[in-house]
């Protein structure tokens, strides 16, 4: 017989995959498939929102030292765009994983469409509960999904598992910087994350999963500083998207942004943080 503590869980699963199912198809027109958050360099900063989204999904790349061949975990994968990324810019196998069979669907689609179908497997999965064997993986990429979880330590403990010694885990979200903890998970709450960390407070349990801190980047100004970015994209854009989705679609997405970036970059940051199982 089901535990309470696991119904609940599980509904809060059913909860997150809804919510993604039915923002997908917007996402996908409205960012590419890059689902996560977009870093600019500054307000004068040309790039496209996909561009820059892109910028971010290298950083990640980057700081986890990805080289042709190795095998990559995106523990929340979305649509599908980061992953296709990090294959055809980095040449490694990748698998992703999410809970949304929307999201999959799509992002098997844009797979096939790229090519690359061999090259990067998505499956429909609850990343907090991991079926891969011991060492699988010489990455792990967690970008903006690890709020979602029911039980954070269990989870890095599975992702932990799965990897390699001397692996890596990178993973973006935004943090807790001028707010009060009462005032963080209240916002976190209104886009349907459990909480809102600090980047002290993030190392705490990547720590006691047993990972070695290596790197951590808050790059908050460049990344939730730029809201604006986003409102102009959806402003510019405006007619294409009303065409496919209505009018009131369009002024929901952009009410949305708005309140998601109001606060600005003294109260919420954005950190990259890189850890490494260790070897031995």
């Amino acid at each position: 017989m089901e535990s309470a503590a696991t119904t609940g869980d599980r509904r809060d699963r059913d909860e997150v995959a809804e919510m993604f199912d039915g923002s997908s198809g917007m996402s996908d027109a409205f960012n590419d498939g890059q689902v996560h958050l977009a870093y600019w360099y500054d307000d004068e900063d040309q790039a496209s929102l996909i561009e820059a989204s892109q910028r971010l999904t290298r950083k990640v790349a980057d700081s986890l030292r990805l080289r042709k061949g190795d095998r990559v975990l995106d523990a929340g994968c979305g649509l599908g765009a980061p992953a296709i990324q990090l294959a055809t810019e980095y040449g490694v196998q990748i698998t992703g994983i999410n809970i949304s069979t929307r999201q999959v669907a799509e992002a098997r689609a844009r797979a096939r469409a790229t090519g690359l179908a061999d090259q990067v497997t998505f499956r429909v999965g609850d990343y907090s509960s991991l079926d891969f064997p011991d060492g699988s993986f010489d990455a792990v990429v967690a970008m903006e999904s690890l709020v979602y979880v029911s039980d954070l330590g269990h989870t890095l403990g599975g992702l932990h598992r799965v990897m390699r010694p001397g692996g890596r885990l990178s993973l973006t979200e935004p943090t807790r910087e001028g707010l009060s903890v009462v005032r963080a998970n209240q916002f976190a709450a209104g886009f349907g994350a459990k909480w809102l960390l600090s980047v002290a407070e993030w190392l705490d349990p990547l720590r006691e999963a047993g990972f070695e801190p290596m790197e951590y980047l808050q790059c908050g100004p460049r990344v939730f500083g730029m809201g604006d970015k986003y409102l102009q994209a959806v402003d510019t854009r405006r007619d294409e998207l009303a065409a496919r989705f209505g009018e009131t679609a369009v002024d929901e997405l952009r009410q949305t942004l708005e309140n998601f970036f109001a606060p600005g970059a003294d109260q919420i940051g954005y950190a990259v943080i890189t850890v490494q199982k260790p070897r031995n």
